[in-house]
């Protein structure tokens, strides 16, 4: 479902922020009619296990490290047999999951190995929005892929998506800029994660995974960035890798602790909410 409700905040500027610049971005260039593949990343937030990745039985990705993102890379259109093993153990043992993931033709899409909300291994494909976005805009998704209860994403003190679960989504348009936001359990002020300056590119789609684990106290943000969606002459298309920024929440920010959220968006922030959930 989606929708567009205007929506302006307004307040002072916040305090003990953390950068989260978004690492080298992947060009979401569009496919053309016709082609039959895919461009596919894959996302790993399985606290404290390295990792291999297989597809159909054929390697994809080895000792890939928690909270990065793999370079994004065309693949066939199709239904595959995903596989993660702990690093050096498949393809033969036994995987720390699987599950078969559709890959639909022309799509750009991210499978999310993460933590289901009681805490076991769980693969999510998540289809990513590059459609445009406006002059001056950027888009921010976020998902919760966290061992942790549903959570409202706050600017400025205020929460601009509400009650996201495992493994939902949601997204706004936003005024491209740094801004400065937190998680906190869904309804409350209880800080999850921190706050943080997340750095919103124009003309792209900023993707910030929640994951870890909330018992285990090493909540994080990692960050994603699809560019090349902007609709002004002005934007520029920037290449690179889909290699994410990560910050560990058990080292640098409070966790799950009762303490309400310091950052505040500094002038005004118009959201256009075009909100889509995924269950």
């Amino acid at each position: 479902m989606t929708s567009r409700t205007p929506l302006l905040l307004g307040a002072s500027a916040g305090a003990c922020a953390l950068a989260l610049a978004v690492a080298a971005p992947a060009v979401a260039a569009p496919t053309a009619d016709g082609d039959d593949t895919a461009t596919v990343s894959v996302f790993h937030g399985v606290p404290g296990l390295t990792v291999d990745v297989y597809a159909d039985g054929d390697e994809l990705l080895s000792d890939f490290e928690p909270g990065t993102v793999a370079d994004p890379r065309p693949l066939d259109a199709g239904t595959y047999d995903i596989q993660v093993f702990e690093a050096g153990r498949g393809p033969d043992g036994t995987p720390a999951v699987e599950k078969e993931i559709k890959v639909p033709a022309g799509a750009n899409a991210t499978i999310a190995a993460h933590l289901s909300a009681d805490g076991e291994p769980r693969l999510t494909a998540f289809v990513n929005d590059v459609s445009e976005v406006g002059a001056g805009e950027a888009r921010l998704t976020v998902r919760h892929v966290a061992a942790a209860p549903a959570v409202d994403v706050r600017a400025g003190g205020q929460p601009v998506l509400k009650g996201l679960e495992n493994p939902e989504e949601d997204t706004a348009v936003v005024d491209a800029g740094t801004v400065p936001a937190d998680v906190v359990l869904a309804g409350t002020d209880t800080v999850a994660i921190g706050p943080a300056d997340l750095n919103l590119q124009e003309g792209a789609d900023n993707i910030v995974y929640a994951w870890g684990s909330a018992d285990d106290k090493n909540l994080a943000l990692a960050t994603q960035t699809l560019s090349g969606m902007e609709s002004a002459p002005n934007g520029v298309h920037a290449g690179g890798s889909g290699a994410a920024a990560s910050s560990n929440s058990s080292d640098q920010w409070p966790v799950w602790a009762g303490v309400t959220g310091a950052a505040a968006l500094t002038g005004s922030l118009l959201i256009r909410r075009a909100a889509s959930r995924r269950g």
